[in-house]
This record gives C-alpha cells, structure tokens and sequence, in this order.
C-alpha cells in the first residue's frame, strides 16, 4: 500500500500574563517545527492566554476575541509565509454574552480553513469554564485543510470516545487535541501518576480504536490561581504524538519544547483491514450511548 507522509509539529509552551509574549513564543515553536519540516502544527489549548478558568470573574471575558480576531489574522500571517496548516485554541467572543473555547485551524494559504468548538465543557475545581463557554454547536466534523481532514477537539474533549469516533466516522485523517491540565499540589505523587498515565492512555486508546494518527499539545509549567485559594496549576507538559496503533512517535517531558514526527496516514488504511473495528461494529444495538443513563 502506497504511503502517504505527513511531517507534524507540536508545541509545547509556557503561558504568562502578556499575550504578546506568549503568541511570539507560540510563533517561534512554529518557526522551528516548520524549519524541522512540519507542514501542520498544533498548539496547546488558550495557548496565547494564562488558564483564566481557575476562577469565575466576570471581568475575565474581557480577554476573549472574535474569530476572525488577532490572534488568528496574526496567525494566518505565519500559516501564508511558512505554508504551514495550523491549529490554534482561542477564547472567541462570539456575541455579547456569548462565548466559546475555539479550535481555529488555518491552511498553508493563511485562510481560515474550519473552526471547532469545544463541546465538552468542564466545571470542575480549579477548570470553571462553563462559566465561560458555551458548549460548541458544529459537531464533530473534520476541518478540510492542505494536511488532510483534521478531527480537531479540545481539552476535555479528548476523554470521549464517542467525539474520537464521530470524527473517524465523518472521514478525518488524524485527531487533533489542544489541551491545558495539570496536577493540584492536593494530589500525592502516587495520583499524579495515575492521572497522567490516564491522560496518555485515553488518547492513545482514541488512536487504536479508530486507526488514526494523534497529535496532543499541553501547555507546561506552573500558573497561580487568580483567586489565591488554591495554590494554582502545575501543567505536566507531555504532549505527544502517536500512531494509528498506539505506538509513541515522539513525546516531549515538562519543559517547553517542539516535538516533530513524521506520519504515514496510509497506515491508517492497513492497520484498519488487519483490525476491522469499523466493519464489525454493532450499529444496530447502540441505540443507548444516546441516552445519559440506561435505567
């Protein structure tokens, strides 16, 4: 079977309070991985803000931009002059009262290719974000792009396989996760474990279920909680990328970093003819995963 290469980028980044600052340090990542190569580069999710959500302020909607806005229109800008796809996670102002957490993906041309909204939204201690954001309302549907049918989700996203699958079904060529989690300082060491390796595991799962490529990019580093009643967020990094069964193709620790791997996406179709999940799937005794419980 003939393959067909894909070179991919991701970057992993500290975030500050300047979102100057950290959209010139998103850009570098990018500069770099499209020198290695790369012609797609995923960023981490808010990549160009501090994790905002470990409080509920209503002054904090102050930070978010319409799409088309700044940050993707000076994005666009580097897509067009490297010739490179880019995903990029934004806090969207969408109408007054309305926002989302939004996956922008835009082609090597500069255009803006497809937006995903992020359609799992958490309200957990230390990740309020439904006081932010609106679910997403497009669905799951891949983003057309110069590097293939992107199945773009976000974040919390990544720990249903119902969304993973949805794309597979809809034609995506790989699966794109922007993500920002980390551990408390609440945590032991023996749980933070658990949780990260749970992390990997998931997605990885998302990659062998559905014979697909995954890229994820983490933010790292330490952010303190606005509010001062916790001690914050410490992001463990460990972004990587993963072939269509699981296998690590390149992972990055806790530092900042850029991480580059070559793709075959014509595995995607060989790997699927020797584990047929698709054709033997019972489609017609799921009737129940569109229910919230089976009594």
């Amino acid at each position: 079977m003939a393959s067909r290469t894909l070179t991919v980028g991701v970057v992993q980044q500290r975030c500050g309070e300047r979102r100057d600052e950290n959209l010139a340090a998103g850009v570098a990542g990018i500069r770099e991985a499209a020198r290695r190569g790369a012609r797609l580069v995923l960023l981490p999710e808010l990549h160009a803000l501090r994790y905002f959500c470990q409080t509920e302020d209503p002054a904090l909607f102050d930070l978010a931009e319409p799409v088309p806005g700044p940050t993707t229109e000076a994005l666009a800008r580097v897509a067009a002059e490297l010739h490179v796809v880019l995903v990029a996670s934004v806090f969207e102002r969408r109408a007054p009262g309305l926002h989302h957490n939004t996956a922008a993906v835009l082609d090597a041309d500069g255009r803006l290719a497809g937006l995903y909204r992020k359609m799992h939204v958490p309200d957990d201690p230390g990740y309020y974000e439904k006081f932010y954001f609106a679910p997403g309302d497009l669905g799951f549907e891949p983003v057309p792009s110069a590097a293939g049918r992107l199945g773009v989700q976000v974040c919390w996203d990544q720990w249903y396989p119902e969304g993973a699958r949805l794309m597979a079904l809809r034609g995506a060529d790989l699966l794109c996760y922007p993500t920002a989690i980390g551990w408390s300082s609440e945590d032991d060491p023996a749980e933070q474990a658990r949780q990260r390796e749970a992390w990997r595991t998931i997605q990885r799962a998302h990659a062998i279920a559905n014979g697909l490529c995954v890229l994820v990019a983490n933010r790292t580093g330490h952010e303190p909680d606005p509010s001062g009643r916790t001690d914050g967020i410490r992001f463990w990094g460990s972004s990587f990328v993963a072939g269509p069964q699981g296998e690590i193709l390149a992972e990055a620790a806790d530092d900042p970093a850029v991480l580059v791997a070559e793709l075959d996406l014509g595995r995607s179709e060989e790997v699927r003819r020797i584990w047929p999940y698709l054709r033997d799937r019972r489609v017609d005794a799921y009737g129940d995963l569109a229910r919230r419980w089976r009594d």
